[in-house]
């Protein structure tokens, strides 16, 4: 399993920022080879993405979510993978945004990829584009505002 952590600054207020994030049907305007993401309810999400020129679909859980403050997923099918994506306000009208990513590379072309930084900079030009995508609009598309609980934290 490999790790990627990458983060950026956003020109927008911390609940604008997270609302946009929370719209995933939204992902493929600015995240590279995601084709698709269907959500089936507030917790089940599956993927169709193309990766080193493969295509790959798998199926995602959210496993904790705190608005303004953080969304965690693993996969339950298909595509090993998991992270979370914390919110961070700065000021009233900046917010960080830190995506830790975790990944299992499949077969030689994706180990390579890997070898090669490929997906640490698709993950970087990710959140170059999101965060373009949301300070042009200058407001969320829509939002989620519902929190899901860390399994065992009842």
């Amino acid at each position: 399993m490999t790790t990627i952590e990458r983060s950026i600054e956003v020109e927008l207020p911390v609940e604008t920022v997270y609302n946009q994030w929370t719209q995933f049907e939204e992902f493929p305007r600015f995240m590279e080879g995601v084709e698709a993401v269907q959500q089936f309810d507030d917790t089940r999400l599956h993927w169709v993405a193309n990766i080193a020129g493969q295509r790959r679909e798998w199926d995602a859980e959210i496993t904790e979510q705190v608005p303004d403050q953080r969304i965690a997923w693993r996969s339950t099918g298909g595509t090993s993978n998991g992270g979370v994506v914390t919110f961070h306000r700065l000021t009233n009208d900046r917010t960080k945004v830190m995506l830790q990513l975790e990944h299992d590379p499949e077969g030689a072309v994706e180990q390579i990829g890997e070898a090669l930084g490929i997906v640490e900079r698709r993950a970087a030009g990710d959140l170059k584009r999101f965060r373009d995508y949301v300070e042009e609009r200058g407001q969320a598309s829509g939002a989620w505002r519902g929190e899901v609980q860390r399994p065992g934290s009842n």
